[in-house]
């Protein structure tokens, strides 16, 4: 399977960083949807065929709306990738988006899933394969508004068993890992490195995906 390639696409800019940090929602919104939006929509159609690939089934982009906001402007934004053409909340699903700080590349299963409690107890009984196959430097999060997480290399053991205990548990709870770039880093500027890294990325967090199910 070959790298995609689409001569159309545009890599981000630090313009398209500097629009999740314009005051206002209503401001923010418009360089979103103006500025950033149509690199994640474009993004989103180019890689489908190769998540589709990868998972064995077909992979639909879904870019964030953000509809629900009324006050609050959103801090980051991102496309998403489900099995299910009408959404991606309800299903675990891959992210590429951005803070105003840095690009992220990411397999997320948040509260809205059902299949938290297959992902937690299936990653429980594969902790040691996970921990041996994921490079040092991805990055962990169990709450996906914020920006931070903890890189793979300095969770332990016990604190990734009590995020999916926790997983399974707590209602509100969920989980993302990732990949995360920094926004000057050139692999974000240039389209064909960033699809390089995003293969490589979804490559690496496949066997997260396909233990939800």
């Amino acid at each position: 399977m070959s790298t995609p390639t689409n001569d159309a696409l545009t890599g981000f800019i630090a313009q398209d960083f500097d629009a999740m940090t314009i005051p206002g929602l209503d401001n923010r919104m418009q360089a979103i949807i103006h500025q950033v939006r149509p690199k994640l929509e474009q993004l989103g159609r180019t890689l489908a065929p190769l998540l589709s690939d990868l998972c064995a089934e077909p992979m639909y982009p879904h870019v964030a709306k953000h509809a629900r906001r009324s006050v609050n402007p959103p801090d980051d934004t991102w496309v998403a990738w489900s099995r299910h053409p009408r959404g991606y909340k309800a299903h675990p699903h891959f992210q590429i988006g951005l803070w105003s700080t840095h690009l992220f590349i990411q397999f997320a299963i948040i509260y809205e899933s059902a299949n938290k409690s297959v992902f937690a107890d299936r990653a429980a009984a594969e902790l040691a394969s996970i921990r041996a196959s994921l490079p040092a430097d991805y990055v962990w999060s169990k709450d996906h508004t914020l920006p931070e997480g903890i890189p793979h290399g300095e969770l332990t053991d016990g604190q990734l068993t009590d995020w999916l205990a926790r997983l399974k548990t707590v209602k509100a709870a969920e989980i993302t890992c990732g990949v995360h770039i920094g926004r000057d880093d050139d692999r974000v500027r240039d389209p064909a490195s960033l699809l390089r890294t995003a293969e490589a990325a979804f490559r690496t967090l496949l066997p997260l995906y396909k233990l939800s199910f």
